[in-house]
């Protein structure tokens, strides 16, 4: 039985920060808030930031955490311009 710690579970966590591949490719994630329920990532590329909040899903197959594809965004995944609008959705999925 794993012990309270996903990590001690063998379940590879997030990186604190990630630098974009593919169709993200020139943009910057950092990780600024995380529960066992969700994430808070800024997302940068030059000037411009915005912030992802998504619910944690464990990707039983990998053994990790998944961060969302596009395809995520709308169901499990939100976008939000400002960190404040960002936080409140980061609330509610924790709540």
């Amino acid at each position: 039985m794993c012990s309270s710690s996903k990590t001690d579970c063998g379940i590879k966590p997030l990186q604190k920060k990630l630098a974009g591949e593919g169709k993200v490719k020139g943009y910057d994630f950092l990780q600024i808030r995380q529960t066992d329920k969700a994430f808070i990532y800024e997302v940068s590329s030059g000037n411009r930031k915005h912030y992802e909040v998504f619910k944690k899903i464990v990707n039983r197959r990998y053994a990790c955490v998944s961060y969302p594809t596009s395809k995520a965004f709308g169901i499990w995944a939100w976008t939000y311009r400002t960190l404040e609008k960002a936080e409140k959705k980061f609330d509610e999925l924790n709540s």
